[in-house]
């Protein structure tokens, strides 16, 4: 059942007509949708092409995604074609080597998304408030693998603190969830038109702390999975009241009609909404616009409140080259026992960011030394710098794999001593030790398979 006063709402918003088409259209079936990584995927055409996302596909089913060893490596993200648009809006400005803040990115669709835009001379600095739902998020970035990207686990007046410091903001808001009715019986159950309300309040008190953030002339996205007014328009129109003066239009964000998007003009804001009986895709809305240039906007680093991050010694350096590629365009970093490495185009900003709020996860844990020898970390596996003729790699069948996966005992006899690398259909899944007639599987307990 869908809630009496969301019924009402969309009545009134839409007109009956239209409103039927909706409800008629939650009590379907969700479409399904993923979105490829560009550097991992290896599995040719799969699907059909979603026109508003470069890398997003349409699947004729469901597959069992737990249990495909692609998804396992990190070579696409699961995420709603709604969502995705984020791409289109994009593809019209340059933010390749950018600094991007999103503010409230759990659990990663769209920091994967913008962590592949920024590129390897770009940065992504993904804030998730609440620890659990961080840990989550961090563990998404480290398997998409690009290593541009600091999950920080802060509220949003800490993060504003870096003030005028990101080429683009992104502010996908905890919203009332009216979007995911369709697939969420929980959002119909939770919801409530005091929901509304409080969801919105909220909403206008991150974005009044992410505005701070942007750097002039930077970009500004806003967006929720909500239908109503109150959380779509309602805020961008509040924003415009406490910033229009510094407001101005983006880049022009095209659309072909037959997509079904509704487009609006709030303002200088571009905005659109995906409704699921129009659109293929769940609820979603987006604003975009642009702070102007010529706004006075200090960029201000906070001084640092402790000291995290040191310069890996020579001899450490020697060996941490070894097992990445193009190891003069990365700095190594020691973090308490622990070593890192960034593209050294951003090194300067991670360790800004590193002494100032909580960092949960930056660039690449690569692991610890001993003995002027490194015991690798499950995430340098998934990086798309790792070396892997440092090590044996050794292709398993798919039930290995999968055994691998759930941290089960694996045969010994096709490894040889000391670490390899467990790969399958050409993806690497992580690392295991073989020691003797025994084999360490270091697979992350936060992943394994529970369910098989």
């Amino acid at each position: 059942m869908l809630p009496v006063d969301f019924v009402e709402n969309m009545r009134r918003q839409l007109g009956e007509t239209e409103a039927e088409r909706l409800f008629a259209a939650l009590d379907t079936a969700s479409p399904v949708s993923v979105r490829l990584n560009p550097h991992k995927w290896q599995g040719g055409e799969w699907g059909s092409a979603i026109e508003w996302s470069r890398l997003g596909r349409y699947l004729d089913s469901r597959p069992q995604f737990t249990t495909d060893i692609a998804f396992a490596s990190g070579a696409y993200y699961v995420q709603e074609a709604g969502s995705q648009f984020i791409d289109h809006i994009l593809s019209a400005e340059n933010i390749e080597g950018c600094r991007l803040l999103d503010m409230c990115a759990a659990p990663g669709g769209k920091t994967t998304l913008y962590s592949t835009l920024v590129g390897s001379n770009g940065l992504v600095v993904a804030n998730e408030y609440v620890r659990n739902r961080a840990n989550i998020l961090a563990d998404n970035v480290r398997k998409w693998g690009l290593g541009n990207v600091v999950v920080t686990n802060n509220a949003p007046e800490h993060i504003s603190a870096f003030e005028g410091w990101f080429d683009v903001v992104a502010v996908d808001a905890p919203c009332s969830g009216e979007g995911m009715f369709r697939k969420d019986d929980t959002a119909r159950e939770e919801w409530s038109a005091g929901s509304v309300d409080m969801c919105a309040a909220r909403q206008i008190s991150i974005l009044r702390e992410a505005w701070k953030s942007l750097k002039a002339g930077g970009l500004f996205i806003y967006s929720t999975c909500t239908f109503n007014n109150t959380e779509d328009e309602g805020v961008v129109e509040q924003m415009l009241s406490e910033w229009g003066d510094e407001i101005c239009r983006s880049q022009s964000v095209d659309i072909n009609p037959q997509w079904g998007i509704e487009q609006l003009e709030i303002g200088d804001f571009q905005a659109f909404r995906f409704f699921p009986h129009r659109v293929q895709s769940e609820g979603f809305f987006v604003a975009v616009a642009r702070k102007r240039f010529d706004v006075s906007t200090r960029t201000i680093t906070p001084k640092a409140r402790k000291k995290v991050m040191t310069e890996a010694a020579k001899d450490s350096t020697k060996e941490l080259s070894k097992w990445v590629r193009n190891p003069e365009k990365l700095a190594f970093a020691q973090v308490m026992d622990s070593y890192y490495c960034y593209a050294k185009s951003q090194y300067g900003a991670v360790k800004s960011l590193s002494e100032s709020l909580t960092v949960i996860c930056s660039g690449v844990e690569m692991g610890q030394i001993f003995k002027n020898k490194l015991k690798p970390e499950w995430a340098l596996s998934q990086s798309v710098w790792f070396n892997r003729e440092v090590v044996p790699c050794v292709e398993v069948s798919r039930e290995e794999a999968l055994n691998y996966l759930r941290k089960h005992d694996i045969a010994a006899v096709q490894f040889t001593e000391g670490i390899n690398l467990v790969q399958c259909e050409g993806y690497a899944l992580g690392f295991v030790k073989r020691i003797g007639l025994r084999v360490n599987n270091l697979y992350p307990n936060s992943l394994k398979i529970n369910n098989l």
